[in-house]
This record gives C-alpha cells, structure tokens and sequence, in this order.
C-alpha cells in the first residue's frame, strides 16, 4: 500500500512540475495560489460533468445537489492530497491557503456551472411552453 501511495504522490508532483512548467514556458507568471485556484476548480468541474450524467440516471430528485456533495467531498480529499504529497516530495510547501484557494476555485466554477445550466433549463421550458401553444 505504501508504494502505491508513493507512486500516486510521484505522480502527482510531476503533474505539478509540468503545469509549473507551462507555467514558466508560456510567461503567465500566475501565482501558485492562482494555480491552486485554476486546476482544482478545472478538476473539480470536469468532475462534475463526468458524475452528473450518471447521478442523473441513478436519480431523478435533486440531483445537481447529490453530485454537488460528493465532488466537493472528492475536492477536499483531492487538495488535501496535493499538499500532504508536495510536503513528503519536497516539491512544494504545504500550505492550507492552497487547499482554501483550490476549494474557491471548485465553488465559483461550480456555481457559474449550476447559474448557466438553470439559464439553458429555463430557456428550454420556455420553448417547450410556447411550442405547446401553437
């Protein structure tokens, strides 16, 4: 178990010595703060498109809510992961802003997600009801 966990935390800090790499290549000089911000919220809302098709199948009621939980639960394991593999890589400082930036960048994206999906429903229903009509 211990190696596969160090295998998981090797492969982890690479990816975090490649997106600082790009990073540095492209001349963004986004903080690592801001990089906390982007990646975890680009998780996190990859997750959610990837689990709420299949909540949506496996549920009717609510459903944006139940996918909500578990990606936020999945985001906090996830940043808490990040941090603790950073300390025992040496690749990194561990620090709770990053796991507190990473979180806001899941719930602002998430939140832009669920405002435009209740946008898109709207607009269907209020097709649908004209649709009717005629």
């Amino acid at each position: 178990m211990e190696t596969l966990l160090e295998k998981i935390v090797i492969f982890i800090a690479r990816i975090h010595n490649y997106i600082l790499t790009l990073n540095d290549a492209y001349e963004q000089n986004f903080t690592d703060k801001q990089l906390h911000f982007l990646v975890i919220g680009l998780i996190g809302l990859a997750l959610v498109l990837v689990i709420y098709p299949l909540f949506k199948i496996l549920s009717k009621n609510h459903v944006l809510i139940i996918v909500f939980i578990y990606v936020f639960t999945l985001i906090i394991v996830l940043t808490f992961a990040i941090e603790i593999g950073q300390k025992y890589s040496g690749t990194g400082s561990m620090e709770f802003a990053d796991i507190v930036f990473g979180v806001a960048g899941f719930l602002l994206m998430f939140a832009i997600f669920a405002v435009i999906r209740e946008i898109i429903l709207a607009f269907w229903k209020l097709m649908k009801r004209f649709a009717g009509r005629r």
